[in-house]
This record gives structure tokens, C-alpha cells and sequence, in this order.
């Protein structure tokens, strides 16, 4: 609590109200009471119960507000649909007003309680989260009401924990709060209730941290004024299913390295290509969410990199604590910095990066010059210029190499080279279909749980070398 209290950081709170005369006073002092600096944008979708009235009241006057519950001043603004478009177009308006570095979504009813939001922003605030979950399902004390809500409660959760191969215990929970940068990046679609699911969906498929924490509720009865019924569950279940499968507007490329982290027995075998070369001191490039960082933890020193600030902040919160984990930003397009030095690398492991870098003889260049004596890089690349398609081009990749061309790359850096050869030749017929026939965009996320199945067929691939494959391995070392 006294973490939260002390923040800098501004909350912003987004209230959807729709006919809430009787609840908006008391649910607005609420929130002027939780101290936390914040920001309060209250979107009146259409209501017809006198709502709108006493919101533009308190708006000309939010001194009242603030006087009733004993609050310190805090931004307070109304915005006003003037017909009624539903919970999730609301939500859309205050988003696009939200000026603080959180967002939480604020019920206009009394169900969820705002005395829980120092809370509910602790692991954002603790660098932990990216978006929190309030779960009424964690032991914290409830109203016991409706047996069959919360069997469709459970069913939509598990529905949608099955798509997004999340763990949620509650996905329809009011109570969600963003950091900003993280809703804002998200392009929503939902008028209705169907906001819970569709917000679900798209943060699973970009990966963000996401926590739940236990939240107090009290539900309302029907007579009590609640307004979702059975049919708000079953478009639940549709927009579940809808934008599971739906990329439009999606990251493809963060889609794409949460589907292959999630590749335990791919990963395994990706990294027994590379573990003969590895040495002791390791600077990873491009360690994105810590899928190959987590095979490196038995190393004396490991400097993982990235130059994506979200990824940093995975990082740190994943591996930040062990001792012999370092997490630093990297630009490989500007030179070597100078905290390199210090940590007399003998191993630089650069996999699936080089192929994002135009100049990427200029990189290998900095790439030898940060290594020790004899010290190698390994690289791992996509292969075959025929390959190249319209996943390449989604997720940024200038080029596919083919093994001549890399070597002489890496000879041209100054490297010996002590390894080229192509890996992955099951995985070239998959990215041919999908990424030149089929024009898509990401790596379906069928084609990467096949081929993480097809790990033992891969694994004979230590009988021979193939004549061509999905991915170039390559090593060089300094002289």
C-alpha cells in the first residue's frame, strides 16, 4: 500500500456509465477517495435515467465531489454519447482521452471496489506486469448470487485460456488495469461486452506480462439494475473465438516470437545446435522474452541484450535477479558501447537477429571487435532466398542467406569460420506454403506446434548434414 501511495506515476480512470443515477455519486467518491495521483474520464453512453445530468453537474463543479469524500483535487472530465453504443465503445472513447502511464476500467456500479486499486497496480508499478487482472475467484470475500453466472463465468474463461494458452481464473473480471503504452498499441473492435474477451485475446497474442491478483465483489441482482444476460455470454464466446483467430491489426512479429518462446522442445533442440560452441562469458543479442537466456543460466557470466524496451523489462523482472545475469540495451546499428568491454566475452550468440540488420557486415564487424581472443559468434539465420515471403517482409527481415554468402560475410569481419551448415529441413515446405502461396503473415501457430512435435525427426539430422533447410548455423571465431 505505502509502495503505491508513493508513486509518481498518474492513473488514469476510465468510468462507462450507462443509466447509473443511482450508484454514479457514490461510485465517483469512491475513487476520489483512493489515494493515488489520477485522472478521472467518465464516458455517459446514452444514458436516459438522469445520469447525464448529474454528471455535468459535478463536471462544473467537481470541488463538491471531492468535499463529500474527503479527497484531494484530481482531473475530471465527461464525455457524452448522445445515443447508446455499448460498454466497449465507451471504454474506446476514454481510452483515446487517457493522458497518465496506467489504465484501469472502473465499473459505474458499486461490484468492484476502487480501495483495491493500490493493489492492483503494485506489479506495474514493481516493473513486474505489464496488465493486471482482478480475479474474484482468489479467495477474496463475495456476494454469493447466481450459481449459473459463475458457471458461465468458468466456461467462458476456460474457452478463452484455451485459445490464448493463458492460466486466467477470471477473464470476464471488471477490474483490468494497462499501462498505457500497452492498451494504446492495441486496436479494439467491441461495442458491447465483448471488450473482456477481445482485450484478452489481443494482449495473449502480444505477449504481455500479464498478473492476476484476488479482488472483493459485490454482485448485483437483475432488480439491483445488472444489465448483462445470456446473450452478452454467448457474443463472449463468439468474440473468444473471432479474435483468437483474427491478426488483423496485430505485432505480428511480437505474435511470432511469443509462439516460438512457447516452443519448449524446438527451443531444446536449437539450442543443442549451438551448445558445443558456447563458452563462458555470453553476450546474447536479441534476447527477446529469455527463451535461449534460460539455457545459458549454468554460464559464469550472461549479458542478455535487447533493444526493445519491453523486452528489457521482461527480462529484468525474469532473470534481473539471479547473479550472473546481466540485462543491457543494445542497438547493433550503433557502435559497440563501451560496458562491453568489461565483460571479456568469449561467446556472442546472435540468433535470429542479423537478417532484421540492412548493413549486417557492419554489425558482424562490432560483433568481432566486442569478442575476446578466439572468441566466436554463432549465428543462426533464416535460409534460402527462395523462402523469402510475406512473413519476412511482416516481421522485418531485409533477406534469407544462403550458406556461401554468410560465410563470406563473416570472412570479410575477420572471422575463421568453424561452421555453416543448413538445420531445419522439415520446416521449409510450411514456410513456403504459408509465406510465398498463402501471402500470410505470421507464423501460424499450427505450422510452430507441428514442428515442435517434429523435434525427433529433426534430431536425425545429427546423421547428416542437409543439403538445405529453414535456418543457416553458422560459427566464426576471432583469430
Amino acid at each position: 500500500m505505502q509502495a503505491a501511495e508513493n508513486a509518481a506515476s498518474l492513473l488514469s480512470v476510465v468510468v462507462p456509465v450507462y443509466n447509473e443515477a443511482h450508484t454514479i455519486r457514490e461510485i465517483l467518491g469512491r475513487v476520489a477517495r483512493v489515494p493515488i495521483p489520477k485522472a478521472v474520464i467518465v464516458v455517459d453512453d446514452g444514458s436516459t435515467d438522469g445520469t447525464t445530468q448529474i454528471l455535468r453537474d459535478l463536471e462544473a463543479s467537481p470541488q463538491v465531489l471531492t468535499r463529500e469524500s474527503g479527497a484531494t483535487p484530481f482531473g475530471f472530465e465527461v464525455v457524452v454519447h448522445e445515443k447508446n453504443r455499448g460498454k466497449g465503445a465507451a471504454i474506446r472513447t476514454g481510452l483515446a482521452r487517457v493522458t497518465g502511464d496506467m489504465v484501469i476500467i472502473q465499473d459505474a456500479d458499486l461490484e468492484y471496489d476502487p480501495s483495491e486499486y493500490p493493489k492492483l497496480i503494485q506489479p506495474i508499478l514493481d516493473g513486474k506486469a505489464d496488465v493486471v487482472y482482478g480475479s474474484r475467484f482468489l479467495g477474496y470475500p463475495r456476494r454469493v448470487l447466481f450459481f449459473w453466472h459463475t458457471v458461465g463465468n468458468n466456461f467462458l474463461t476456460l474457452v478463452s485460456n484455451m485459445f490464448s494458452n493463458l492460466n486466467l481464473t477470471d477473464m470476464e473480471s471488471g477490474y483490468k488495469v494497462f499501462r498505457t503504452e500497452v492498451v494504446k498499441s492495441i486496436r479494439l473492435r467491441c461495442d458491447r461486452f465483448g471488450f473482456e474477451p477481445e482485450i484478452t485475446a489481443k494482449i495473449a497474442r502480444g505477449g504481455w506480462r500479464i498478473y492476476e491478483v484476488p479482488i472483493s465483489y459485490a454482485g448485483r441482482t437483475y432488480a439491483e439494475g445488472k444489465k448483462v444476460n445470456w446473450k452478452d455470454g454467448v457474443g463472449a464466446l463468439w468474440t473468444i473465438i473471432r479474435f483468437n483467430l483474427l491478426t488483423e491489426g496485430a505485432d505480428h512479429a511480437a505474435t511470432t516470437l511469443q509462439r516460438v518462446s512457447q516452443l519448449s522442445r524446438y527451443n531444446a533442440w536449437l539450442y543443442e545446435q549451438i551448445s558445443p560452441f558456447v563458452g563462458r562469458r555470453i553476450l546474447e543479442v536479441g534476447a527477446g522474452l529469455g527463451t535461449m537466456t534460460r539455457y545459458l543460466l549454468d554460464r559464469e557470466q550472461v549479458v542478455a541484450s535487447d533493444i526493445n524496451p519491453r523486452y528489457l523489462d521482461a527480462l529484468r523482472a525474469t532473470l534481473g535477479s539471479r547473479h550472473n545475469v546481466v540485462v543491457q540495451q543494445l542497438d547493433l546499428n550503433a557502435p559497440v558501447p563501451e560496458w562491453v568491454e568489461k565483460y571479456s566475452l568469449d561467446t556472442v550468440m546472435c540468433l535470429n537477429v542479423l537478417e532484421h540488420i540492412e548493413d549486417d557486415e557492419a554489425v558482424l564487424r562490432r560483433l568481432h571487435d566486442a569478442l575476446s581472443p578466439h572468441g566466436r559468434v554463432l549465428l543462426i539465420v533464416p535460409a534460402m532466398r527462395m523462402l523469402y515471403g510475406s512473413i519476412d517482409e511482416t516481421i522485418g527481415h531485409f533477406r534469407r542467406y544462403e550458406r556461401d554468402e554468410l560465410s563470406a560475410k563473416l570472412r570479410r569481419a575477420g572471422f575463421l569460420v568453424e561452421e555453416a551448415r543448413y538445420i531445419n529441413l522439415i520446416g521449409v515446405p510450411g514456410w513456403f506454403l504459408n509465406g510465398r502461396l498463402l501471402r500470410r503473415k505470421t507464423v501460424p501457430g499450427l505450422q510452430a506446434r507441428l514442428n515442435d512435435l517434429l523435434v525427433p525427426v529433426l534430431r536425425l539430422e545429427r546423421h547428416f548434414r542437409p543439403p538445405f533447410g529453414m535456418s543457416l548455423l553458422a560459427v566464426g571465431r576471432k583469430g
